[in-house]
């Protein structure tokens, strides 16, 4: 059997760092972890050829030597998606496809010949069996609340990729999320209950990317990896700091978590000792009647730029995302979140529109009400909304506008920057394997921005602060500036910067 897995084009967002990539020579940040965990339940005798479309394009040669295409996706890549059906579909092509896209919106997909929904551990080896027994069926499901056990989730297949092509590489320590915020689809997908891999599966994973030759950032993809603090603190990461150690530290992580991270510091420093660098949380708004709203329960009744400062104190650089479009936002929000990120100091702010994601209690809740317009297309950093905001939709536009030619305008991000690297301490003792593409990303970052950039003035006063008042911040001020050349080309100068069609929804009966 000749399996090609094909992982679709993500399109221009924050989220692919594409303009960040080219100082270092990388075509992607971090692989298709889920196709290649597919991978690793297929047969071994089976002929696997992986095409991430985010490195490489699909071409007519890989369909037609296929057998099978197996497509995994979310939704932000609908469009990539489709195309991809298409082609095959010429080609008379047999299409199994799975994950988070077709989990959600199956029926959208008639054409797919074989959907294998929900968890793999569960539905693909039911699917295989059928297919070796000649009788596959359209349709594969996990039941009610039947969820994966991930003792049984194999290693992923590393020798299907290019390591050179990506930043980081990726491992998952656990599913599940103990939290449940209204716009959120994960514990629909993966439940509420987080579910954890052993320390000696991590240990093993680990251990596979290094033998295959990887050494640099490793994303841990959980959406919570701090949902099961005990096992955390008690087995997984005492056992990463001893593989690091015995290994000379080959690895840097980055991770997302929720804020209450900031109320345990023996959890803190945990994280940084392993070699943790960064972390994404969400924080959303700091308007307590709107995470009241949305059921962010975590972030209520906390002051949360301190909890944010004392993160990076520690030596974690905090990522994080916001939203605005709740109903219960203020006029003033969009002025509080512009003043919320200057003084917390989060260089790589996600400020996105709300959009109401298919499946999830806010989308159920604003379908009962009327007010969704259209499916979501996955990318909120888009100036447009799938629903009837209770804001005029022009004063909801035009604040979401202001707050990012504010936060990314040079002068507030450099500002910024240094309110984060006053704050950040990076720890002495951390093991430091600097690479080629470390050195060309300087100096292009010099010739880029320091040279031909507009913000060169900024750029230069900020190199000047970290080498006198901070040296060890230093590697972190370059890469902060290569973050904003990435934000200003995507949002300011790039394809995003041009208003989309969209007849603006009559809000006044809302």
């Amino acid at each position: 059997m000749k399996i090609l897995l094909v992982y679709p084009q993500f399109p221009e967002t924050f989220w692919n760092f594409k303009h960040a990539l080219k100082f270092i020579g990388k075509k992607a940040g971090n692989p298709p972890l889920g196709l290649l965990t597919v991978a690793g339940f297929l047969p071994r005798h089976w002929e696997l050829k992986l095409v991430d479309e985010n490195v490489t394009p699909l071409t007519e040669t890989d369909i037609k030597w296929a057998d099978y295409v197996m497509i995994s996706a979310m939704a932000v890549q609908k469009d990539a998606v489709r195309t991809i059906i298409e082609r095959c579909k010429r080609h008379e092509k047999k299409l199994i496809a799975g994950g988070p896209l077709f989990t959600v919106d199956a029926e959208e997909f008639p054409e797919i010949d074989h959907l294998v929904l929900d968890e793999a551990e569960i539905t693909l080896p039911r699917f295989l069996a059928d297919l070796e027994q000649g009788t596959p069926q359209h349709l594969y499901t996990a039941g009610p609340a039947e969820w994966a056990d991930l003792s049984q989730t194999p290693i992923p297949r590393w020798d299907l990729l290019e390591f050179k092509d990506y930043n980081a590489l990726a491992i998952q320590y656990s599913r599940g999320c103990p939290f449940d915020c209204e716009f959120c689809d994960i514990t629909m997908l993966y439940g509420q209950r987080p579910r954890t891999k052993s320390k000696e599966q991590v240990v093993a994973e680990l251990e596979a990317l290094y033998q295959q030759g990887w050494r640099g950032g490793v994303f841990v993809v959980d959406d919570n990896f701090i949902g099961n603090k005990a096992q955390l603190k008690d087995e997984i990461l005492p056992a990463m700091a001893d593989w690091q150690r015995r290994h000379d530290y080959p690895f840097s992580f980055n991770t997302q978590a929720s804020i209450n991270l900031a109320d345990d510091d023996e959890l803190l420093d945990a994280m940084v000792r392993v070699g943790f660098e960064s972390v994404f949380i969400g924080i959303e708004t700091p308007h307590e009647e709107s995470l009241t709203e949305c059921s962010k329960v975590q972030n209520k009744n906390r002051d949360l730029v301190a909890a944010v400062k004392k993160i990076q104190r520690h030596g974690l650089q905090v990522q994080g995302g916001f939203i605005v479009g709740f109903a219960h936002d203020p006029p003033t929000i969009f002025d509080r979140q512009i003043e919320f990120i200057q003084q917390s100091g989060i260089v790589t702010a996600m400020v996105g529109l709300l959009n109401v994601l298919k499946g999830t209690k806010l989308y159920h809740r604003l379908e009962k009400e009327g007010r969704v317009l259209e499916e979501s297309r996955g990318k909120n950093t888009e100036r447009r909304i799938n629903y009837l905001p209770k804001m005029p939709w022009e004063v909801l536009l035009n604040g979401y506008e202001k707050v990012m030619t504010t936060i990314y305008a040079p002068e507030y991000f450099y500002r910024r920057v240094r309110e984060f690297l006053r704050e950040f301490n990076p720890p002495p003792s951390k093991k430091l394997h600097p690479r080629l593409y470390h050195v060309t990303a300087f100096f292009k970052a010099l010739f880029l921005i320091g040279l031909c950039g507009k913000e060169r003035s900024y750029f230069w006063r900020l190199v000047g602060w970290s080498l006198l008042k901070k040296p060890r911040v230093f590697p972190w001020a370059i890469a902060c500036s290569i973050y904003g050349f990435h934000f200003r080309k995507v949002f300011l100068e790039g394809t995003e910067s041009a208003p989309v069609p969209l007849t603006a929804p009559d809000t006044s009966p809302v």
